[in-house]
C-alpha cells in the first residue's frame, strides 16, 4: 500500500501529513473493469461540466448572473506523474530541503545531508467550460507527493498511478477536410472519462474505421493518488 504526502499541512505546521493512497480491489484480469468504473465516474462529472456551457438551461453547475450570463465552470482531474532525482540539502527540524530546487519535505526516512533521494510529483488539469461552449484546459505546476530512498521504489508506485490498458472505445465518426489542395483524415473518439478527442488518421485507417461504432485503442489511465478509483483516460495509440 502506497503512502503520499497530503497537500494540507499538519496541525504542528511541520509539513504535509502522510495519507494512504486508495487502491482498487481488483488485480490482474479484474483491473480493467474496476479502473473503467472509476473513469465513468469522472465521465459523469465531465458530462455535467460540458452541459454547463450549453444553451441557457440551468444545470447544477450554472452560476449565471441575473441577466442570464453563465460564468465558467470547472472540474479538476489527475493529469500526470513523474519521478525526479535529487539530493538532500539542509535538515531543518524534522524537515529537509531537496536540491536543486530547495523544496521542503518531511524527513520521514531519516535522510542525511547529501543523500540521494527520488521524489514522486504530480500534476492536475483544470477543465474549464465557458458560456460560449468552448472548453479549455489549464495545467497545474508540479507538486511533490513523497520521497523515496531508491528509484525502484518510486517506479513501483508510478506504475500503479499511470496504467496502460487496451480497450474498446466508442467511435463518434471519421471525416475528411481539404485545405490548399491537401486532404486530411480525422477520427473522433469518445473516451471512458466522458470527453471526446480528435486524432489524425491515414487513408488506410480511415477506410477501416468508416462505418464502425467502436475502435480498439491503447489508453493511459492516470489515477488520483488519494482517491485511486477516480481516473482520467488519455489516448495513447491504436490497438492493432
Amino acid at each position: 500500500m502506497m503512502h503520499a504526502q497530503n497537500e494540507q499541512g499538519g496541525q504542528d505546521g511541520q509539513g504535509p501529513v502522510p495519507v494512504e493512497i486508495g487502491r482498487s480491489a481488483g488485480t490482474g484480469n479484474r483491473r480493467l473493469r474496476h479502473h473503467l468504473s472509476g473513469l465513468r465516474l469522472i465521465g459523469m462529472l465531465l458530462a455535467l461540466l460540458l452541459a454547463a456551457g450549453c444553451g441557457n438551461s440551468q444545470s447544477v453547475f450554472y452560476t449565471g448572473s441575473e441577466t442570464g450570463e453563465a460564468l465558467p465552470s470547472t472540474a479538476t482531474v489527475p493529469w500526470d506523474y513523474r519521478i525526479v532525482e535529487g539530493k538532500v540539502g539542509d535538515l531543518i527540524g524534522s524537515d529537509m530541503t531537496v536540491l536543486p530546487d530547495n523544496e521542503m519535505l518531511p524527513n520521514d526516512a531519516n535522510y542525511a545531508t547529501g543523500d540521494p533521494v527520488w521524489t514522486l510529483q504530480y500534476m492536475t488539469a483544470e477543465l474549464v467550460a465557458g458560456p460560449d461552449n468552448r472548453n479549455d484546459l489549464v495545467l497545474s505546476s508540479w507538486q511533490t507527493i513523497k520521497s523515496y530512498k531508491t528509484e525502484a521504489e518510486a517506479k513501483a508506485d508510478l506504475e500503479e498511478l499511470k496504467v496502460t490498458v487496451t480497450t474498446e472505445v466508442d467511435l463518434v465518426g471519421v471525416y475528411k477536410t481539404e485545405y490548399q489542395g491537401t486532404t486530411r483524415n480525422f477520427a473522433v473518439l469518445s473516451l471512458p472519462s466522458g470527453h471526446e478527442i480528435k486524432q489524425p488518421v491515414n487513408e488506410e485507417r480511415y477506410a477501416s474505421l468508416k462505418g464502425q461504432k467502436t475502435a480498439n485503442a491503447v489508453l493511459e489511465e492516470v489515477h488520483d493518488y488519494i482517491d485511486y478509483d477516480a481516473a482520467y483516460a488519455k489516448f495513447r495509440g491504436w490497438a492493432e
